[in-house]
């Protein structure tokens, strides 16, 4: 069996989440064991008696797996007879598991650094994908969110106190029933007006482009 044809087979055993590959290669014949190692060159191979033993690894740190390939090929091509034998191999690191406050909690904290005399706030939703739009509009459905940011999600209105848009409190129950059924976005707050005082209407309007708010 070639060297190509060996490392195939090394290779498809390893685990799937491989990181990296110690090997040995024993050529046949002593003779041909410089030419060997300087065919495999690129992977600074080192001796270990008569195997040459170099690394292979995914990720760019080192030689890749194909690199390999195409080193082995060059030997098989020479009529360079020998066993490939994995020595080790270590697996990757766990991808870092990133996590992200509810809606929910990020509501509250928005909240917690306004001012106190808040009164009316523009806010904005944005959902990690267009997938959830239909389902959001449907839990989002007290707070009358409107569409048109450009991107998948929402805007719409709280009120303090009084006036046009929903309660902080109701605002907390529908991300909340996001959060439940795991719609993943981003909660801000884009526009804060204090201490208004309206006077024959319900509040403050908003204009953003062509549309009011």
């Amino acid at each position: 069996m070639g060297l190509v044809d060996q490392w195939t087979r090394i290779e498809q055993g390893l685990d799937p989440k491989w990181r990296d590959a110690r090997l040995d290669l024993v050529v046949d014949d002593d003779a041909q064991l410089s030419r060997a190692s300087a065919l495999l060159g690129p992977a600074s191979p080192g001796r270990t008696g008569n195997a040459i033993r170099f690394t292979t690894a995914r990720g760019g740190a080192m030689v890749g797996p194909e690199a390999v390939r195409r080193m082995l090929k060059r030997i098989d091509d020479e009529r360079i007879g020998g066993t490939l034998t994995l020595v080790s191999s270590g697996e990757a690191a766990p991808e870092p598991v990133i996590t992200r406050a509810s809606l929910a909690a990020e509501w509250d904290a928005a909240l917690a650094v306004l001012p106190s005399d808040w009164s009316d706030l523009l806010c904005e939703l944005e959902l990690t994908s267009s997938d959830h739009i239909e389902r959001g509009a449907l839990l989002l459905a007290p707070l009358n969110p409107i569409q048109g940011t450009g991107r998948p999600g929402f805007r719409f209105r709280c009120a303090h106190t009084f006036g046009y848009g929903a309660s902080r409190g109701m605002v907390r129950r529908c991300l909340a029933r996001l959060d439940e059924e795991r719609i993943p976005g981003e909660v801000r707050i884009l526009r804060t007006m204090s201490d208004t005082h309206p006077v024959g209407t319900q509040g403050p309007v908003w204009r953003i482009g062509e549309r009011s708010v």
